[in-house]
């Protein structure tokens, strides 16, 4: 699992964004540091983000998240001091979305590099355009030799695919050695990779839309009919 590093120049800011995307997830949690507010302060310090760092040095990577411009400049500086040699990417997403999604990234497994994408694009579910439908490619093509599994349901749950729900079909869908993808059949957005929670709050999924579930690869029978109970529960917000 990934460790991820929160720079702020607010501590408060950081324990609040960190608390924030933890509510999202469901079983382990990724290890998270946080090196916020210089000297007690208002400011970051490249000394304190590089012992951030160096503590995670156990961790499949870690991603280094900011909030302000020049806790950027820190964490480069961080970089250049720090003790360990784990890789390290510094993230350019915004904070508290990019936090959420890589934490919920990393408790589902993901990789570093494919955290590090959900991260810096995590603003793309506010644009109204649909930023990720276009040349998107369907779990058929990313495994033309596997036959695709697919079913289609109807969102009952009030708000329909929001943080909370989409941040549990991530974890859900890490449990299995398959592609799985998810389209709104009502309005046409998608297909998105259910590996990536801002991929699927770009769907933009409201109550009584149609989703369809498609997957491919060797658990891909078991992998659709656990993201389509979760559908059909209600993601468990129903009672």
């Amino acid at each position: 699992m990934i460790g991820i590093v929160l720079v702020s120049h607010s501590e408060a800011l950081a324990n609040a964004a960190m608390d924030l995307a933890l509510q999202m997830v469901h079983g382990a949690r990724p290890p998270i540091r946080i090196a916020a507010g210089a000297a007690g302060g208002f400011g970051t310090d490249a000394t304190a983000i590089a012992s951030a760092i160096d503590d995670l040095a156990t961790a499949d990577g870690v991603l280094v998240i900011t909030d302000l411009g020049s806790a950027i400049l820190s964490a480069s500086l961080a970089l250049e001091i720090r003790s360990s040699t784990h890789q390290v990417v510094i993230s350019d997403g915004p904070f508290v979305e990019a936090t959420t999604a890589a934490v919920v990234g990393a408790a589902a497994g993901g990789s570093l590099a494919d955290i590090a994408v959900d991260a810096s694009n995590a603003l793309s579910a506010k644009k109204t355009q649909d930023a990720t439908g276009q040349g998107a490619s369907s779990a058929e093509d990313n495994d033309p030799g596997s036959p695709v599994v697919s079913a289609e349901e109807c969102l009952i749950n009030p708000m329909g695919l929001h943080t909370r729900p989409a941040s549990l079909l991530v974890q859900t869908a890490g449990e299995f050695s398959a592609d799985i993808e998810l389209t709104n059949t009502s309005s046409g957005r998608g297909p998105v990779n259910a590996s990536s929670v801002i991929g699927l709050l770009s769907l933009g999924a409201n109550k009584n839309d149609r989703i369809r579930i498609d997957a491919s690869g060797p658990d891909a029978p078991q992998a659709v009919n656990a993201v389509k109970e979760l559908v059909l529960q209600g993601f468990g917000e129903l009672s």
